[in-house]
């Protein structure tokens, strides 16, 4: 196909799994970094705010993508309500999220893989990955998504599991030991590690422009794949801190930091040559890959975007004549991917990527509010329940934690805001 569209294959359940997918990691590692901020306790209750910021968001968002079904997601929205400017940073923050998250996700799989097969190093492992996966989104978007549903599936019946064997082993003495080690400090600190356990949902959004009926089907993939995830976190973060503490799932037996919290949980049952300790490393990697191919999916079509609209070299928007899939900005965001992470940073990689995240979900609630102003007229197949309730929960809910970001992560502010100056001023110096 060479007019420059993508092709719409997409289903409902297929959206499900990538909905799902893209956020599923978040279960597997990372959150488990928050435990270290905040405790038991703090870290619970910077899980249960971001819950009710994501679900007031993702039905919030539903409205503008079942409106506005287009590829560039958030740029899209935000460029409709308030013009070119404040489009592009809309749109550039939700590049960072989606480029810097994929990279941490990298890091975790490479350190699960070194967990099965202690002779394979990490780095090596994760741009394996990076290389196999940009391949597999540029051969289609349904063979993508429907690889995407197959692992997902795996993924969620894994942490089913999971909960399943280590639930039974709950201590309540070991979930409430030492709950609240930094007051409610930690409590904020903890906030970007509570949001990686949903970060990236949004993405169902920007295949918008490749499923069969945007209008209908996007609002069915965000409230399945929201439910299953509220589930899922719970029964996670429960079974998991229940089993010895927080302190054995963020550190490992050297005393360093770990992105592999749920083999350390179940290794306090099964050793580690038993066949279900075998299993979570070895289905866990599915969460892992998931989530790592889901986003590398959706970071794509947010840079396609950008470039087919002129916000980004042209190249970058260009539809690859045999598969219709976005080639170049698959393979320039993976380059990007496979830089960041170099790095070896995960920590910071997951609180840039937040920084990104809760830039797109600000500008994307004052877009429904001054939508809904602006183009009263509008064709909306969905509206957003409580309005103009729900959208401002969410807007003031991503603020709180915009602002305990920049206060527990000065210097990694400094690089993000840098980031967005440096690249907004090459955007209006090109367009002039």
């Amino acid at each position: 196909m060479t007019d420059g569209r993508l092709k719409r294959t997409l289903t409902p359940t297929l959206l499900w799994g990538l909905g799902v997918g893209y956020v599923i990691s978040g279960m597997y590692f990372g959150w488990n970094l928050g435990l270290e901020k905040g405790g038991t306790l703090g870290m619970a209750l910077a899980t249960f705010l971001v819950m009710i910021l994501y679900t007031c968001f993702s039905f919030s968002y539903a409205e503008l993508a079942c409106a506005i079904p287009k590829a560039g997601g958030a740029y899209d929205y935000a460029e409709r309500a308030f013009k070119k400017d404040i489009g592009f940073i809309t749109g550039l923050a939700q590049i960072i999220e989606f480029v810097f998250a994929p990279p941490a996700i990298a890091i975790a799989i490479g350190a699960y893989f070194n967990l099965a097969f202690p002779q394979v190093p990490i780095l090596p492992a994760a741009i394996t990955v990076y290389v196999i996966f940009a391949g597999l989104n540029l051969y289609g978007v349904k063979a993508a998504a429907n690889f995407e549903l197959i692992v997902t599936i795996l993924a969620v019946g894994e942490l089913l599991l999971f909960s399943t064997l280590t639930l039974p082993h709950f201590s309540f003495s070991y979930f409430t030991q030492n709950p609240f080690p930094n007051g409610w400090s930690g409590a904020f600190a903890a906030l970007p590690f509570a949001i990686w356990f949903f970060l990236g949902i949004e993405g169902v959004a920007n295949v918008a422009e490749e499923t069969i009926h945007p209008q209908k089907d996007i609002l069915r993939g965000f409230g399945w794949a929201l439910i299953t995830l509220i589930i899922l976190c719970t029964l996670v973060f429960v079974a998991s801190v229940g089993i010895g503490g927080w302190e054995t799932i963020v550190y490992d037996a050297s005393g360093s930091r770990s992105d592999s919290p749920l083999p350390l949980a179940l290794g306090r049952i099964f050793s580690a040559d038993h066949v279900f300790y075998k299993l979570l490393v070895g289905i866990g990697l599915f969460g892992l890959i998931a989530s790592f191919h889901g986003l590398l999916l959706a970071s794509g079509r947010a840079t396609f975007e950008f470039g087919k609209i002129g916000n980004a070299p042209k190249f970058l928007g260009r539809v690859h004549p045999r598969f219709q899939t976005p080639a170049n900005a698959l393979i320039f965001n993976s380059i990007l991917g496979i830089l960041i992470l170099c790095t070896g940073k995960t920590a910071e990689i997951i609180i840039i990527s937040v920084f990104g995240a809760l830039t797109l979900y600000i500008f994307s609630m004052l877009a429904v509010l001054q939508l809904r102003k602006k183009s009263s007229e509008m064709n909306r197949p969905f509206r957003v329940p409580l309005y103009p309730y729900t959208p401002i929960m969410a807007l003031v809910l991503a603020f709180i934690c915009l602002i305990a970001l920049c206060y527990n992560n000065r210097q990694l502010a400094m690089v993000y805001f840098s980031i967005l100056l440096f690249f907004f001023l090459i955007f209006k110096l090109f367009k002039k």
